[in-house]
C-alpha cells in the first residue's frame, strides 16, 4: 500500500491507502530533475548570459533612478539568491546608481517588515531602500489603455524608472498560463482599478485562461503589453523544484527569458489525469499555503482529475485565516454558486469586483465537486467557504466516503498541486 506524503505549512501530512483504491500520485517530472550546477550558479551563469538584451551591469551604466521589482511573502521566490546578485550586476555597472527595492504585492496585504527581513536577508533588509507597493495608493501614473480596453495604471516610482528590472519565478497559474515575467507590473505594481479589469469575468471564464497557455490568452496579452509600455527592461526569473530549490534560471527579456522559462517548465510538470471518486490536493505548502484564497490554485489541478460529483480533499494549512475579505464575504453572503456565477459574467468589466475572479474559478470548482478542506482555519469560516471541515486526512477520507456512500471509493493524489499542469486529454 503507497504512502504518500503531502505538505502542509512547513511540515508533511502522510496518508497510506490501499492498493485497490489507489488510482495514481500526479508529481511533476520537475522534482526528479537534478540541475547540473548549484543553485547559486544557475542564477550567476543566467545573469551572465541574458537573452534579447545586454548584462545587466551594461544596462545599469548611465541610469541614475533603479528600481528592481521583488516578489512579495506570498510567493516561494528565493530573493536571497537573486537579488543580492541582481545589485551587484547593477553596481557593477553603476556603483553610484540610485537602487530601490519595490516589493510588487499586487492587491495581497502589505508585506510586514519582518516578512521583508525573512525574505531577503538581514542585510539587504537594513542597507537597501525597500518599498512596498500599494494597489490603492494615490500616487500612480497613467500609462494609457490596455489592449483590452481597461486602463493602465502603475506605481509612480517604477513609472519613473531610468531602469526596471524584476526578479521572479516560474510555476503554472491557473488563469494567466504562468506566473512570472510580466506578472511583476500586472498585477504586481499595478493599481487595484487595472488589476480587477485584467481580471474581469469574462476573461477568466476564456478558454485560453487556463494553466499553461498564453498564446491566444487576454490576461497574458494584457499583461505582456503593461509589462513592455511600464518599461519593465530585464527579468531574472528561476523555476524551483519542491523544496523550493533552483533548478532553472533565465534573465533578459521580460517575454523572451519568461518564454524560455516556462518552455522549460511545461515540458517537466505536465502530467495525465487519472480520474478518480476522491482527488487529494495541497498549494505545496509554506508559503502557497497560508491561507484559503491562495488554496484555490491547488483546487484547480484536483478539479481536472476528479470526477464530476466526486470529491476533493485539499490540505492546506491557512493558518493566516481566508487571506481576502472580498472573497470571504462573496461566499459568506451567497449560498447559490448558479446565481453567483450569472452576476459574475453580468458584471461590467471596469466594475469587476475585488477578488472577483478566484471566486469565479472556486465557485467552478464546487459546482464541479464538493471540497472537504483539512486546514487549521477556524471551522465556521470554512463552512462559509461550502465546504467542509476537516482536521485530518484521515478524517477528511472518512467523510469523503460518507458523502460518496462507497467505502472503496478511489483516490488520486496531488502532493504539489501547483506544481502541476493535468491534461485531460
Amino acid at each position: 500500500m503507497p504512502t504518500v506524503s503531502f505538505p502542509y505549512g512547513k511540515e508533511f501530512l502522510k496518508y497510506t491507502i490501499p492498493d485497490a483504491r489507489f488510482k495514481g500520485e500526479l508529481v511533476s517530472q520537475m522534482h526528479h530533475y537534478h540541475a547540473d550546477r548549484s543553485e547559486e550558479a544557475l542564477v550567476d551563469d543566467c545573469l551572465a548570459n541574458p537573452i534579447g538584451t545586454p548584462r545587466l551591469s551594461v544596462m545599469a551604466e548611465g541610469k541614475k533612478k533603479i528600481v528592481l521589482i521583488a516578489s512579495d511573502h506570498t510567493r516561494p521566490v528565493p530573493s536571497k539568491i537573486i537579488v543580492p546578485r541582481m545589485l551587484a550586476e547593477i553596481r557593477k555597472g553603476n556603483p553610484e546608481a540610485d537602487v530601490t527595492i519595490l516589493v510588487a504585492t499586487g492587491c495581497h496585504r502589505e508585506t510586514t517588515p519582518e516578512e521583508l527581513e525573512g525574505k531577503f536577508g538581514p542585510e539587504i533588509f537594513r542597507k537597501e531602500k525597500i518599498l512596498v507597493h500599494d494597489c490603492d495608493s494615490p500616487d500612480m501614473v497613467y500609462l494609457g489603455k490596455l489592449p483590452s480596453g481597461g486602463e493602465l495604471i502603475v506605481n509612480r516610482l517604477a513609472a519613473e524608472a531610468d531602469l526596471l528590472a524584476a526578479e521572479g519565478f516560474i510555476e503554472p497559474h491557473f488563469f494567466a498560463g504562468f506566473s512570472g515575467g510580466r506578472k511583476s507590473v500586472l498585477p504586481g505594481i499595478a493599481s487595484r482599478k487595472t488589476v480587477v479589469y485584467n481580471h474581469n469575468a469574462e476573461f477568466v471564464a476564456h478558454e485560453k485562461a487556463r494553466t499553461g497557455i498564453i498564446e491566444g490568452n487576454p490576461i497574458h496579452a494584457d499583461m505582456l503589453y503593461a509589462a513592455r509600455t511600464a518599461r519593465l527592461a530585464f527579468i531574472c526569473n528561476v523555476v524551483i523544484n519542491a523544496e523550493k530549490k533552483v533548478i532553472f534560471a533565465a534573465s533578459g527579456d521580460c517575454d523572451l527569458a519568461h518564454r524560455k522559462g516556462a518552455d522549460f517548465l511545461a515540458g517537466k510538470c505536465g502530467v495525465k489525469a487519472s480520474m478518480a471518486d476522491i482527488a487529494i490536493s495541497t498549494n505545496g505548502g509554506y508559503p502557497l499555503d497560508q491561507n484559503i484564497y491562495q488554496a484555490v490554485k491547488g483546487m484547480t489541478a484536483a478539479e481536472a482529475s476528479v470526477k464530476k460529483g466526486g470529491v476533493i480533499i485539499m490540505l492546506s494549512k491557512s493558518d493566516d485565516g481566508h487571506g481576502a475579505p472580498e472573497f470571504y464575504k462573496t461566499f459568506a453572503e451567497e449560498k447559490n454558486l448558479e446565481r453567483m456565477l450569472d452576476t459574475f459574467m453580468k458584471t461590467p468589466k471596469e466594475s469587476t469586483r475585488v477578488d472577483q475572479w478566484q471566486s469565479q474559478i472556486f465557485a467552478r470548482v464546487l459546482r464541479h465537486a464538493r471540497v472537504i478542506f483539512v486546514s487549521d482555519a477556524a471551522d465556521g469560516m470554512v463552512r462559509d467557504f461550502h465546504m467542509i471541515p476537516a482536521h485530518s486526512i484521515e478524517e477528511a477520507v472518512k467523510k469523503a466516503e460518507e458523502l460518496l456512500g462507497k467505502r472503496d471509493a478511489s483516490i488520486v493524489t496531488i502532493p504539489d498541486g501547483v506544481a502541476v499542469m493535468v491534461n485531460q486529454a
